[in-house]
């Protein structure tokens, strides 16, 4: 692996880690998604209309898939807040991060028939056993771990849906994924627009403030994803896959540090472990 395609991957595992932690950090609900998703659009609109420009006409399953990505980072997106209202960032950014690889890799076996070989199933094991521990194990008890596991879980198989389809939709149907992406953030703008217009009092308040931190979620949110798309052209995926898993250990310092969600030993340990177990599974076939 190249040194620029190791810094570009990592500079996206930073920047995903940042954008998760001002979510939470800010501690909105849904009129926080449509706020920093208006941004997105706002900021990124040069970007789109040169790609589609440059890209050929769309047909109708081309659009349709499009707008099912959107359902899918749209439902991922509230659950996620969700979680991060009601849980700890510490807890829920990993379980989701950790969960989602998993689902993917199931699917890839169910639904496109892919090879169950001994690393993939090595590597479920291991992100299981390190989610299961990093909630407590056996000792946790139903209160806020749980409620942080649920969510995770909730927001990691929303990962795993949005992974496989948007997989088909740049791979097979040949989708520049930038405007997948794109018309994610557009999506979320026009779905949530009458509850933020009900909650207008709360998206001023937000952007009064806390403008930079939202700024900061609307850049980095779409960045992280652009990123990682750009090593993509000379970096195989099963170098950028796991470096990307990084993101994970730092949402977890940034929690336990800044946050003061505290257990920084136990979160750091068990998340390392969650870790090894996506290199394994990222690097497997």
């Amino acid at each position: 692996m190249t040194s620029l395609g190791f810094a570009l991957v990592l500079a996206a595992a930073l920047c995903h880690a940042t954008w998760n932690f001002f979510v939470k950090r800010i501690n909105g609900g849904a009129e926080l998604i449509w706020l920093f998703s208006v941004l997105s659009a706002l900021l990124y609109l040069p970007l789109a209309v040169t790609i589609w420009i440059r890209s050929p006409a769309f047909d109708l399953v081309q659009l349709g898939f499009i707008a099912g990505s959107t359902v899918f980072h749209l439902l991922y997106f509230i659950v996620l807040q969700a979680g991060y209202r009601n849980g700890d960032l510490s807890l829920v950014y990993p379980t989701a991060r950790a969960t989602g690889p998993l689902l993917s890799s199931g699917l890839a076996v169910v639904v496109l028939g892919e090879a169950l070989s001994w690393q993939i199933a090595a590597g479920a094991v291991v992100i299981v056993f390190g989610v299961f521990m990093l909630t407590g194990g056996l000792r946790r008890s139903a209160g806020n771990a749980a409620v942080s596991l649920g969510f995770g879980v909730g927001a990691g198989l929303l990962i795993g849906c949005y992974t496989a389809w948007d997989a088909y939709t740049v791979s097979v149907l040949a989708v520049p994924p930038l405007l997948v992406d794109y018309a994610s953030s557009v999506g979320r703008s026009i779905v949530l627009a009458p509850l933020a217009f009900r909650r207008r009092a709360d998206v001023a308040r937000h952007w009064r403030e806390h403008r930079g931190g939202v700024l900061t979620i609307a850049v980095f949110n779409s960045l992280a994803y652009i990123l990682v798309l750009v090593a993509l052209t000379f970096t195989p995926v099963v170098f950028v896959a796991p470096i990307r898993e990084i993101s994970v250990l730092v949402t977890v310092l940034m929690g336990s540090l800044l946050l003061g969600e505290g257990n920084l030993r136990h979160r750091l340990g068990w998340s390392a472990v969650i870790l090894a177990g996506v290199v394994v599974l990222a690097s497997s076939g």
